[in-house]
């Protein structure tokens, strides 16, 4: 995908393209342009034909030459991993594990699933249009077999228990990506189990929703949904780089600092006069977004929550689960 100069730029921050991160993109160009030179300079004779194929070369070899910045991926890797759709991703191979039951969203699709098709395809929801008392005791009750179980504190502040929906924010997010994925409906007060995704369920399990279900979540969910955060950005076209970097060294901090040093437009989306550093605000936002209510609800690693509640300061490591493993394969090297 290619970025007009008056789009919306990449990096989420609301500016024009012309406005952000083109700057950056112009840099790149100015050191083939500045390479040309010199080769006109050496080689004064050069022929139009023979100073484009030169120009492609050189063009060629720096998109896919190993940039530091990117921790070693080629600019030619990067702009995949940040523009392609899901099912045409490069240098990742994106499986569908044979157990799914240690990740809260599945388990909890699962629910819903098996509620609607055990009353012919749908179930009656509240009147207010959540999910009916029901199922979310029987989704709240699935905690302790979760690996996040031993980090949780009290029901009242868990992400992965409630009373009702709207104090279930795993549960919650659960049903929005069924919706988004076109699983279920809501209509004359009942959800409902689309036909095609019924035979699926009966013919596959829920095997069959975890890359739909997956990728309604990378590319149309709203990472922001949950929280309140004054400043946005659009983590989810970053998505990949960054979960090759945490599967690699576990760190949300040093996750951070690559994330800054590979895209440092970012930062013009925080104002440098607000009570944190903009470095400070993305990392919350990471930490946020794309570790507690990303990969921790789709079960792929767990965070010590209780460091928040601690006075003594602690590092934001995660524990990556055998999950994350299972379904991502990265054929690429620092």
């Amino acid at each position: 995908m290619k970025l007009g100069r008056n789009d919306p730029c990449h990096c989420g921050s609301g500016k024009k393209f012309k406005r952000c991160c083109m700057g950056s993109a112009s840099k790149q160009h100015d050191q083939v342009f500045d390479d040309v030179e010199t080769m006109l300079a050496m080689n004064p004779n050069l022929s139009i034909d023979e100073l484009n194929a030169a120009l492609q070369h050189k063009v060629h070899d720096r998109n896919n030459h190993p940039h530091p910045d990117f921790c070693g991926v080629t600019p030619t890797q990067m702009a995949n991993w940040l523009y392609a759709p899901f099912a045409e991703l490069q240098w990742v191979t994106i499986s569908t594990p044979d157990e799914l039951s240690p990740s809260p969203v599945m388990r909890y699709l699962a629910l819903i699933l098996d509620e609607a098709m055990n009353q012919e395809g749908s179930f009656k929801a509240t009147s207010k249009g959540n999910l009916p008392t029901k199922l979310v005791k029987q989704a709240s009750e699935l905690l302790p077999e979760f690996a996040v179980a031993q980090f949780e504190r009290e029901i009242s502040i868990s992400e992965f228990a409630g009373s009702n929906e709207d104090k279930f924010n795993a549960l919650h997010y659960t049903r929005v990506l069924a919706e988004i994925s076109g699983i279920i409906y809501r209509r004359s007060g009942r959800y409902h189990v689309k036909k095609s995704a019924q035979k699926q369920y009966q013919a596959s399990g829920i095997q069959a929703f975890f890359k739909p279900m997956l990728e309604a979540a990378i590319s149309q969910y709203n990472w922001g949904y949950l929280d309140g955060f004054e400043f946005d950005v659009d983590l989810r076209t970053f998505w990949l780089f960054m979960l090759w970097r945490i599967q690699n060294h576990s760190s949300v901090d040093q996750l951070t600092e690559e994330v800054v040093t590979a895209f440092p437009d970012l930062l013009l989306a925080f104002p440098t006069k607000d009570y944190f550093l903009p470095e400070r605000n993305l990392g919350m936002l990471i930490e946020t977004r794309f570790i507690e209510r990303f990969l921790q609800f789709w079960g792929f690693l767990i965070i010590d929550q209780r460091r928040v509640f601690s006075t003594e300061p602690a590092a934001s490591m995660v524990k990556i689960q055998p999950l994350l493993k299972q379904t991502f394969k990265f054929t690429i090297s620092e």
